[in-house]
């Protein structure tokens, strides 16, 4: 969402990130409460992730709100999300890669990560997603099953990691959003706009994508993405 406003629209990084922030918020929601419902978010790991990410997205919230929007804040900005994008790209295009090395630590698993230390990289993995998707609204979803992949190859079924993922990422995205909009950065109009066509776009997303293989959807998003953001960074280190 974030590439497709600053591209399409021509909207100002910042309120890009803030826009699309509430955006994420609003429509992951009810699907939150869905994976409620169905008993399937783990809880500790959501909590070991709130404990570094929350806190993180108020520090880069604190920086951001302190710097002037001047040129040099837009092109960090720009260059994070452009980063971002790549990282997500990656992380689509090699989710079988990433898959594999999960399993192969499941395979090894009478040898277990120490539980201290199995919870300061959550928190690790945490505050490094805090930080990135505060800046740049991105990486909240692919980056943060990939940490979760790597963590958790035993605890955490599939079903089970993108559950924690997404519970994960609502508070997240609330926090990050609500420190946007105290500095004036989402464009509400926008935002209510991208609501409305996102329920009848949904629905044709989940119609399409029960005919058209998974995997082929994965490697078309990653590499559309890759190019973007590849795209993006090469226009903002110019």
């Amino acid at each position: 969402m974030t590439p497709i406003l600053l591209l399409v629209f021509g909207t100002a990084p910042l309120t890009a990130v803030g826009t699309d922030l509430w955006f994420a918020a609003a429509t992951k929601v009810a699907v939150s409460g869905l994976h409620i419902r169905q008993g399937v978010i783990d809880w500790l790991v959501v909590r070991r992730l709130w404990a570094g990410s929350l806190p993180a997205a108020a520090l880069m919230l604190a920086w951001m709100a302190n710097r002037p929007p001047d040129e040099g804040t837009i092109t960090v900005v720009r260059i994070a999300i452009a980063v971002a994008v790549c990282l997500t790209a990656v992380s689509l295009l090699a989710d079988r890669a990433f898959r594999a090395l999960g399993s192969r630590r499941m395979q090894k698993a009478g040898t277990p990560i120490q539980p201290r230390v199995e919870a300061a990289a959550t928190v690790v993995a945490g505050a490094l997603l805090g930080g990135l998707v505060t800046l740049t609204s991105v990486g909240a979803g692919a980056l943060g099953a990939v940490f979760l992949y790597h963590l958790y190859p035993v605890r955490l079924t599939p079903s089970r990691l993108v559950a924690t993922d997404i519970a994960h990422a609502v508070p997240l995205a609330l926090v990050a959003g609500l420190g946007h909009l105290a500095i004036s950065q989402v464009d509400l109009g926008l935002l209510r706009d991208l609501l409305v066509g996102s329920v009848p776009a949904a629905l044709a997303g989940a119609a399409l994508s029960s005919r058209v293989p998974h995997t082929l959807l994965r490697t078309a998003l990653g590499g559309v993405l890759l190019v973007i953001g590849l795209t993006m960074l090469a226009a903002a280190i110019r």
